[in-house]
């Protein structure tokens, strides 16, 4: 019996509940993200139609945010009923914030949800942001009364919370977002292909000595073996003998990376029955994007050069790793080796010898990463895991809001786009509209409800002098005053789920958010960013 129970495999424990409810957002944004996104507590202080920030709540239920309060003082009325959908018959003369939270809850029953005003709550908004949890991101619906707004502000400044405006009218819509100081994302997603750092103009020493130990005898080897050299040890190996006949210097080039690339293509073998050898093939293809000196990145020397007003934002984890990296490259003069290998053509005990000499470097180089980090006041309590992380995205990472870039005044984009039009009357459909005009309309009635087409041009001719006379704005005016400051669902819908995905941004600090307003036209299905 002992023998039989020595011999039974271990039980292979399958996924959890929560990892096959959330198996498909799991893969986009891994363990860390969901575990941000649980951690998060979203307040949505809601006004008028109301309908385009319940659909964002939706949006965020749904994945399992952690907590969420709707702060909204409406009573539902008829009007409610017919275009939000988190309300029914019963909820008539109820609270519309509560009445929102029961059957958003009830999508995730491990979502936790509150309202205010709640029974024994304070009375004053001001009073229940001061005493409510933190909250980390905050959104709003137009429109908002200016006092409200500058609480928000306020508390948004105090507290570095993100804020998210949101307003939605007839068939026209934007949202934006205001980022606390600068906002570094270090996982932005890029393209696994745009990852690949093989350093083939600086090897170290280990690649270098894998690479000639492989090709010393190139010339005299089978068909086979000659036919899964890998494209790395290809690349190395003729790399060497261009810079013997061009006194020490690599094809750096165009015109020389054309020559070295049919050097190449040259030392194929083609009397073998194939015609042709696949590695070499793909060495040939790889000199363009592979073959090129190391460079530091516009948006990483914009990390390197950020100025830092505020010292404890100087102290947190993301800028004495950023710091640390810095030392690294001007010791070095090239940023940490990722670690990553393409998949290529060769023998599988040596494309795995070769990987590993990648990923031993990658890890060297942390380590010296690590070491700097520790030496830095407040580098003790860094998570190494961090410093991986940061080690491998550095060429991607991506600071919003950066202190050294400019914002434009709404006057300066405004005649910016306008100009644009005029190159697009003449371009035809291949060059679309500005949807400036709708911005211009919808910010014209962002503290009320409702307003004439000559309110709204009045007030967008006030900031923006050069609108006067526009036809196209003054159409924008003209169908923002006859939606009387309603929402239409599906409008309202489309909205909310492009919103909670800029959230999700945020939160889970994964990917690039917009930067920093997103226009949306309902009529031609079409939206656009701008910074404003």
């Amino acid at each position: 019996m002992t023998e039989v129970m020595e011999q039974t495999p271990p039980a292979l424990h399958g996924p959890s509940e929560k990892e096959r409810k959330y198996d498909r957002q799991l893969r986009l944004w891994a363990a860390s993200g969901q575990s941000a996104l649980e951690s998060a507590h979203i307040l949505l202080v809601n006004s008028g139609c109301g309908t385009v920030g319940i659909e964002t709540l939706k949006n965020l239920v749904l994945p399992g945010i952690g907590k969420f309060t709707i702060a909204d003082e409406a009573i539902v009325s008829d009007s409610d009923l017919g275009v939000n959908f988190f309300l029914d018959e019963s909820s008539r003369g109820r609270s519309r914030a509560e009445c929102c939270t029961e059957l958003l809850l009830e999508l995730n029953p491990e979502v936790e949800g509150h309202w205010w005003p709640e029974p024994n709550a304070s009375s004053t908004f001001d009073g229940f942001l001061q005493t409510s949890e933190p909250f980390t991101t905050i959104m709003y619906s137009m429109p908002i009364s200016p006092e409200r707004l500058r609480l928000l502000q306020e508390y948004g400044k105090e507290h570095q919370t993100p804020l998210v405006a949101i307003h939605s009218v007839g068939f026209y819509g934007y949202f934006s977002v205001s980022l606390p100081g600068t906002f570094p994302i270090v996982d932005t997603h890029p393209d696994e292909t745009a990852t690949t750092d093989l350093r083939l103009l600086s090897p170290w020493p280990e690649l270098s000595e894998f690479a000639k130990e492989m090709t010393k005898n190139i010339d005299t080897m089978d068909n086979h073996e000659h036919g899964h050299l890998p494209l790395v040890v290809i690349l190395l190996h003729y790399l060497d003998k261009w810079k013997q006949s061009h006194d020490g210097a690599y094809p750096i080039a165009y015109q020389d990376k054309i020559a070295f690339r049919n050097m190449v293509s040259d030392a194929m073998r083609r009397d073998n029955p194939e015609g042709g050898e696949e590695n070499f093939e793909e060495a040939v293809g790889a000199v363009m994007k592979h073959v090129v000196k190391p460079d530091l990145p516009g948006t990483l020397k914009q990390v390197f050069e950020c100025s830092h007003p505020d010292s404890q934002e100087a102290r947190s984890s993301f800028w004495i790793i950023a710091d640390a990296v810095r030392q690294f490259y001007e010791k070095n003069d090239r940023l940490p080796v990722t670690g990553s290998l393409p998949d290529m053509k060769a023998l599988s005990t040596v494309y795995i010898k070769l990987q590993n000499i990648y990923k031993e470097k990658a890890r060297r180089d942390a380590a010296e990463v690590l070491d700097l980090v520790r030496s830095a006041q407040g580098g003790e309590d860094v998570d190494p895991a961090e410093v991986e992380q940061f080690c491998s995205n550095a060429r991607f990472i991506k600071l919003i809001n950066g202190a050294d870039v400019g914002v434009k005044s709404l006057a300066q984009v405004t005649e910016q786009e306008l100009g644009n039009d005029e190159v697009a009357a003449i371009a035809g459909p291949e060059m679309p509209f500005s949807l400036i005009p709708i911005y211009l309309a919808l910010t014209s009635t962002s503290h009320t409800g409702t307003a004439t087409a000559k309110d709204i041009m009045a007030s967008i001719t006030e900031r923006v002098p050069a609108a006067a006379g526009k036809e196209r704005i003054l159409q924008a005016a003209e169908e923002v005053a006859r939606s009387g400051g309603n929402e239409l669902h599906n409008i309202s819908a489309v909205i909310g789920g492009m919103v909670a995905q800029e959230m999700i941004k945020i939160i889970t600090k994964q990917y690039i958010p917009i930067d920093n307003v997103c226009i949306f036209d309902g009529i031609d299905s079409r939206c656009q960013v701008a910074r404003l």
